[in-house]
């Protein structure tokens, strides 16, 4: 079984850049959040759907395949986070949290993504016999 996919880091890629980019604003910021979730959401329905449909992987792969690509965005967030406190006019207090968060992320992001996934491909497994 294949376990590296080019569509996971395009995906993780995609996860990663509407985590930072709706953190940006600051007023607003339960809806920015809100929609980053809606985005995310609407990454890993696609990302399922290409796993399945396109590739014609089966249930499995497809699953790992997005929750590879969930961990590489939660990562990236992860990422952004400690070049933000870097970069940040005040230091941040919770530094050892920060590079903690470097591994944390993307196992607190890509083992629901990929049980969610799992799922939905069982569903359309289903649906297609």
């Amino acid at each position: 079984m294949k376990t590296w996919s080019p569509a996971a880091m395009l995906f993780g890629l995609g996860y990663a850049f509407a985590g930072i980019v709706f953190a940006i604003p600051t007023t607003h910021s339960q809806f920015w959040r809100l929609a980053a979730w809606g985005v995310s959401g609407a990454l890993l329905t696609a990302h399922v759907l290409y796993e399945r449909f396109r590739l014609q992987n089966p249930p499995l792969t497809a699953a790992l395949h997005v929750g590879l690509g969930s961990a590489i965005g939660g990562f990236g967030i992860a990422v952004g986070a400690n070049v933000h406190s870097m970069l940040a006019a005040v230091p941040s207090r919770n530094l050892a949290m920060l590079k903690l968060s470097l591994a944390i992320w993307p196992v607190v992001t890509g083992l629901p993504a990929f049980l969610v996934a799992l799922g939905m491909s069982a569903v359309l497994t289903r649906k297609k016999s």
